[in-house]
């Protein structure tokens, strides 16, 4: 199984950049990558932040943008985002009992839940009680299946010192939910705006550069200050099997030129 994983999109009302840079150009020209190229794709899972500032109208843009990705969708929340402009403009989208955006897809390759981290006031991640009873009771339901879990604030420290402030709060309560389930595969953050993988409680993750604009990789500067970067965006194609989990960082805006060759012949780019 093939699926797709894009975050921190960022859009802004229409007309308007963010760091000189346009969120929603950005957003386009990956749907564009993504019908081309992955339209065997399963799902797009799109983690969080997906406007900068919890607009109405960057929603609105969200969706007209989102009528030409001709493959189902799941969208999650981020500290951007505005729960309650999110659900105004996505009546359709699922939620828990407790009205957080919150629930679980089954696709051909296992079940993925996307939870809902945002905290009211903060840019941190929360999983209050009530999200991580929701989470414990899913992932009892879902116990025979795999399971891939979606959030935008990561649960391991990165090394950049700002971001690492405001990832996921009370990890450990998250943790001690997970530990009881060894069906649990693979976990996709956001939010860091870095190309990251490793290994969390013995279970591998992935974090996708943001869509936007990006974090300088800087392991020097304090936690207070965050060193922003025009790097370029990329997305996430993750191949899924029963014995491996595989993900591509797609740097779809680096136009560079494709050939074929080995190191044995000579290839003549001129």
């Amino acid at each position: 199984m093939k699926i797709i994983h894009l975050t921190d999109l960022h859009l802004v009302a229409p007309t308007r950049k963010l760091f000189a840079l346009d969120p929603l150009e950005h957003f386009k020209a990956a749907i564009a990558s993504i019908n081309l190229n992955h339209f065997d794709a399963e799902l797009v899972l799109i983690s969080g932040d997906l406007v900068d500032q919890g607009e109405t109208e960057a929603y609105i843009a969200l969706k007209e943008a989102l009528k030409s990705l001709k493959i189902p969708y799941a969208l999650g929340m981020g500290n951007h985002d505005n729960r309650a402009h999110l659900q105004s403009v996505f009546p359709e989208l699922p939620q828990d009992d407790n009205g957080f955006v919150q629930y679980a897809i089954k696709t051909s390759g296992g079940t993925f839940i996307m939870l809902d981290t945002a905290k009211e006031g903060s840019h941190a991640g929360e999983l209050c009680t009530k999200r991580l009873a929701w989470l414990s009771h899913t992932l009892e339901k879902h116990s025979d299946q795999d399971i891939f879990i979606v959030l935008h604030h990561p649960t391991v420290e990165t090394g950049i010192r700002f971001m690492d402030s405001i990832k996921l709060q009370d990890v450990e309560a998250f943790a001690n939910i997970v530990k009881k389930h060894n069906n649990i595969r693979h976990l996709f953050f956001g939010h860091v705006h870095r190309p990251i993988t490793g290994n969390w409680q013995g279970i591998s993750f992935s974090l996708m550069p943001s869509l936007n604009h990006q974090a300088a990789l800087n392991l020097e500067i304090d936690a207070k200050r965050l060193l922003g970067s025009h790097e370029p965006p990329a997305y996430g194609v993750v191949i899924i099997e029963e014995q491996s989990l595989v993900v591509h960082f797609n740097y779809f805006m680096q136009e560079t030129r494709k050939y074929f060759g080995s190191s044995s012949l000579h290839v003549d780019l001129a």
